[in-house]
Order: structure tokens, then sequence, then C-alpha cells
């Protein structure tokens, strides 16, 4: 699928009107449901095939974010062939009580994935996880940026660690 193509699905699927209290506790007049285009065959397998191309040589795995980056992080390792694990919210308190979920090693190169990005703060505070677990993140992609300040405040947190959009608002002609 290519980039105008995928942006105009992404944007029939998911584009909801009316007035929504995003994550980072902001106000919008628009939303973009990500389990709408997630849960979407097409359209998360282009997103995977996206996030493939866009992997630096030295990856060696791939992370999502709970819970809503998870589905992008399979359909990337699918399409790549690397491994991916998941990085919970908050550590839970119950059986193995970790943060991370599936296997990461120490000295492992990570690209981490997010769904959508407003403020970026699940970037943050995943690079903080994954670098405390003794991986380094090479590299951010994100699905679709609000173009709100978030990449802003991912360079901030993490400078060094690059950071690509494959879709953003502007993609939609908004």
């Amino acid at each position: 699928m290519d980039h105008a193509t995928l942006a105009k699905r992404v944007k029939e699927v998911a584009l909801l009107e009316g007035d929504f209290t995003l994550r980072s506790g902001k106000k919008s007049k628009f939303y973009f449901d990500k389990y709408l285009f997630e849960t979407q065959p097409d359209i998360l397998e282009a997103m995977g095939q996206e996030i493939a191309k866009r992997l630096p040589a030295e990856t060696t795995r791939i992370a999502g974010p709970e819970l809503g980056a998870v589905a992008l992080a399979a359909a990337g390792s699918l399409a790549s062939r690397k491994p991916f694990f998941i990085v919970r919210n908050a550590k839970k308190d119950y059986g193995t009580a970790k943060t991370i979920e599936g296997k990461l090693e120490k000295g492992d190169n990570v690209v981490l994935v997010e769904d959508i990005v407003t403020s970026g703060g699940q970037v943050i505070e995943a690079i903080k996880n994954i670098t405390e677990a003794g991986a380094k993140v090479v590299k951010v992609i994100v699905a679709l940026d609000r173009l709100e300040g978030g990449k802003e405040n991912i360079l901030a947190a993490a400078p060094g660690v690059p950071y690509e959009a494959i879709l953003n608002k502007g993609d939609m002609g908004m």
C-alpha cells in the first residue's frame, strides 16, 4: 500500500470528530482511534511493512508499549522476522511482576514502536524501562504523529535516538 493510500485508509476508518480528552490531558476536536485502524488487516499489514523497512541494520528486537502498540510491534516483527516484546505501563503486582513481557537481553538494540504520539509521555517512559533493563533504544517509529510537540519531547528526553513517523495528521489533510 503506498503512503497516500495508507493515510487515506487510516483517516477513513479511525478519525473521529467531537470533543475528546487525550491521554496527555489535552482537549481535542478530533481523535484517531488506534484500535479502529490497527484491527484492519490491510492497514496493520501495511504498517508492519513500513516498520520493517525503517529498522536500522543493528536492530535485534522491536518493542511495543501496552496496549495500543502491541499489534504494531507484532506486525513489524512478522514483516521483519525480528522478535518483539511488550513494555508494560506499570509493573504488575502478581505473577512475574515484570515491566517487560517477552525476551529482552542486556545489550539488545531495540526499535520502539508507538501507535499515536501527542505529548510523547508513553514513549519516554518506555525508553526509560528498556534502558533500565540494559538494552539500547536505537530508534523510535510512530504510526501516527499528531504534531503536537511529542516528537520534540521525545528527542529532548532521549537525545541521539532517531524518531520517525510513518504518518502525521498533515498526511490526512489536517
